[in-house]
């Protein structure tokens, strides 16, 4: 069995689409349809992952997110039915890692699962692989076909969140916002600019590792 999962929603025809999806990728599902029941369920049973409905009855998402953080160490992907970048923030500012719009497709949100799961290295001093690169965050470098890149620490943060996001389109304002920060008043191009060193620094000459995703973003396919 793959990692704990808790959904937490309200409407439970959502909780069981999720959990009939995840249970038949092997992971193991808990459910709360409301902010105290999920609170007492994060505590119990130390979720890797939390799918967090942020519109819950008496207890708002936005609250459950700041009292697990308090107890346990967990990604929460917080799901919302309006793209408000206030809430977003917010949300981020108390913990959440990940953020959808509702509705969403399922093998979004699987991706989205695992990028968080990828994201989660066991400790410090391990490395993670994905397709021809490995990631050493204790030592602060990425190796691509063995051969170790010399990135700096903008452009080792860039290359990391992409390829933990492998298979997702990222948006160069969710690029922006994870890399550079929401404090960045700089301009959108500089996305371009850093995309352009990795492709140079990989011999990704043809794009065929950094994908550039006409009008939306950028994805890794390996």
């Amino acid at each position: 069995m793959k990692a704990n999962i808790l959904v937490v929603d309200d409407e439970e025809n959502i909780v069981e689409f999720i959990k009939m999806g995840l249970e038949a990728e092997n992971y193991v599902v808990h459910t709360a349809y409301d902010g105290n029941s999920a609170i007492i369920k994060a505590i119990d049973v130390k979720p890797e992952i939390i799918i967090l409905d942020i519109m819950l009855p008496g207890m708002n998402g936005f609250e459950v997110c700041r009292e697990i953080k308090k107890y346990i160490k967990t990604s929460i992907i917080m799901l919302t039915a309006k793209d408000e970048i206030d809430d977003r923030v917010k949300g981020l500012n108390l913990g959440a890692d990940d953020y959808m719009i509702k509705p969403f497709s399922f093998k979004e949100l699987l991706a989205r699962i695992n990028a968080r799961l990828r994201n989660s290295f066991p400790g410090t001093n391990e490395a993670a692989c994905i397709g021809e690169f490995k990631i050493d965050d204790g030592a602060h470098e990425i190796t691509y076909k063995e051969n170790q890149l010399n990135l700096s620490p903008t452009e080792y943060n860039l290359l990391k969140y992409l390829l933990i996001n492998n298979g997702l389109v990222l948006s160069k304002q969710s690029i922006l916002e994870n890399v550079w920060g929401y404090d960045f008043e700089g301009e959108e191009n500089i996305v371009e600019v850093y995309i352009r060193y990795l492709r140079d620094k990989i011999g990704d000459n043809k794009h065929c590792v950094i994908k550039t995703v006409r009008g939306v973003g950028y994805k890794v396919m390996l």
